[in-house]
């Protein structure tokens, strides 16, 4: 059986206007143009719990180049409802790591830096310097606040989502949305939302994190429309997907 194409020769192929195998039923799609734009680019992924492995499991399969993976936790048996990378195996490991264990199994033509700490105010700056897009995959306020500063000034978008039972609501925040600055200077009531005592089945995350991952590829290939200014919220138990202006 052959081996499949190297980031290299994955990038030369595409350059040259052919679609190599791995990422050929993509091209119905995207395309050439847009596989070389996704292998080209850098995105963050700040937690890799229920949402963020399932955002991480699609993105290295739809062929993102750079991967970069921030999570402080380890799994334990509370995970194993619907954290995609959480197993038997992988119990006690820390989070970040079972990703990039994973990504290499999957797509060794995606790199991928993963960092197994928790994002803070001194070190944010540093790790998402340098990404086309960051990928809120956090379970709680004040950290994600510290994610949304640093983003603002980094001048990076940042692909929002939150999740609570069959519930979840996903948007594009923009470094200039008024909306952050209004949030940023709230103060804090608990940290962690209504999720805490409504806990999430395994398909409120994978959903959640499809839409967001579609968000990263409609931003990095400029296909689609992004939701700039606007939230879409799902309830998978009535089957209600709404679309709210901010």
């Amino acid at each position: 059986m052959a081996k499949p194409d190297s980031a290299e020769c994955s990038l030369s192929q595409l350059s040259a206007g052919r679609m190599p195998l791995r990422y050929l039923r993509n091209a119905g799609t995207i395309g050439v143009a847009g596989q070389l734009k996704l292998l080209q680019a850098k995105v963050a992924v700040v937690g890799a719990g229920g949402l963020g492995g399932h955002v991480i499991e699609l993105l290295a399969r739809l062929g993102i180049g750079n991967l970069t993976v921030i999570d402080g936790d380890c799994f334990d048996e509370t995970n194993l409802n619907r954290q995609l990378l959480a197993s038997m195996g992988t119990m006690g490991e820390n989070k970040a790591t079972a990703a990039a264990a994973r990504v290499a199994a999957i797509n060794p033509e995606v790199r991928i830096s993963s960092f197994p700490c928790r994002l803070t105010e001194e070190n944010a700056g540093e790790l998402l310097a340098g990404a086309d897009v960051i990928v809120d995959a956090l379970d709680n306020y004040s950290s994600r606040r510290i994610l949304l500063a640093a983003a603002r000034q980094l001048a990076i978008p940042v692909v929002y989502a939150a999740i609570a039972g069959f519930t979840g609501q996903i948007s594009l925040v923009l470094p200039t949305d008024q909306s952050v600055r209004q949030l940023l200077q709230q103060p804090l009531a608990e940290d962690r939302g209504v999720e805490a005592a409504l806990g999430n089945p395994a398909t409120t995350p994978a959903v959640a994190a499809a839409l967001q991952v579609q968000e990263v590829v409609k931003w990095i290939t400029g296909t689609g429309q992004v939701l700039s200014g606007k939230l879409l919220y799902f309830d998978l138990e009535r089957c209600l997907f709404e679309l709210i202006e901010l």
